[in-house]
């Protein structure tokens, strides 16, 4: 994932023309084998690549329904939180402020969030009013079926499922100590999954070989937003919102799926990425809306959320 400089030739090697070193490197991808996706596609797992700015780490991740899951306990990670420490000392001290968001980003954000605030007052404003008993008791009949089929809904939606335990997020510094701690039978939250037992048989140290679609480079984020919008790599940042996301509701931080939730200024972003790069007039367009996104504003979000990330990070070597 690092990326090196080209080393200099020793002086007494000789030096390969483009010819023989596209040889050599053609010799050693085929004495490489390529990873065996049998397994990986047999237990629905896959492997994932994270880089963070502490480093770069191995884990794994799957989809299932919700229905089929336990989420991972959060209580003792809340526990040791000094943000949500101070938010308990709030509730009984009203003078006292808290910003749980980076306070930068909440600054510059304040008067977005504001206008929606106003809008969704006015909105309710509007749509007050009189209604008879009977027109209450057939709305709260169809609020209570709305209710019902909102949660057959959630229980079907495929969701994601970190290699987790207690509210923290489990990376691996090579793949040999992943497949060594599967292998323990240690807790986690993967362990709930039916296909877990043939995983930790089966799993050798060389099948932890991610896809390059399962590669993140969370450390890049903030230092590549800084370099303004003609910098701005639009696969990373992309990808980084789609690992985000998944990390978000995997490990249950309500406050980075706020940050990224829709009409939010980094969901903005994420949409005018994709745009932009999809070419044509949807192109063309995502590009104009680019160009109105403030960097700072997103570089600063992106700090915040790559920190929570990496606050609930336990590291393995």
């Amino acid at each position: 994932m690092a990326r090196q400089s080209p080393q200099r030739p020793d002086a007494d090697e000789p030096e390969l023309d483009d010819t023989d070193a596209a040889a050599a490197a053609d010799e050693v991808e085929e004495d490489r084998p390529p990873a065996d996706r049998a397994l990986w596609d047999e237990v629905r797992i896959d492997p994932v690549e994270i880089a963070l700015p502490a480093g770069t780490g191995f884990t794994l991740r799957a989809y299932r329904q919700a229905r089929e899951l336990t989420p991972t306990d959060v209580a003792e990670r809340d526990q040791d939180d000094p943000f949500l420490a101070r938010r308990q000392v709030v509730e009984t001290e009203e003078d006292e402020e808290v910003v749980i968001l980076d306070e930068e980003f909440a600054a510059l954000s304040a008067e977005e969030d504001d206008s929606d605030e106003e809008k969704d007052a006015k909105a309710r404003r509007k749509g007050k009013a009189d209604v008879s008993d009977d027109d209450k008791a057939e709305a709260g009949d169809d609020a209570e079926d709305d209710e019902d089929e909102d949660e057959d809904e959630a229980g079907d939606e495929e969701v994601p499922v970190f290699l987790t335990h207690k509210g923290r997020l489990l990376l691996f510094k090579t793949p040999e100590s992943l497949v060594t701690f599967i292998r323990s039978g240690a807790p986690n939250d993967l362990s709930q999954l039916d296909s877990w037992n043939e995983l930790s048989e089966r799993l050798e140290p060389a099948d932890i070989a991610p896809l390059d679609e399962d590669t993140y480079e969370l450390d890049l984020v903030v230092e590549n937003l800084r370099g303004g919008h003609d910098a701005w790599d639009h696969e990373l940042l992309i990808e980084a919102g789609e690992i985000a996301r998944d990390l978000a509701y995997a490990l249950r931080l309500p406050a980075v799926l706020d940050m990224l939730s829709a009409g939010s200024s980094l969901d903005d972003l994420d949409e005018a990425l994709r745009a932009s790069v999809n070419g044509g007039v949807g192109g063309f367009l995502g590009r104009r809306r680019l160009k109105k996104i403030g960097a700072q504003t997103a570089s600063l979000g992106w700090r915040t959320i790559v920190g929570k990330i990496s606050a609930v990070v336990d590291w393995r070597d």
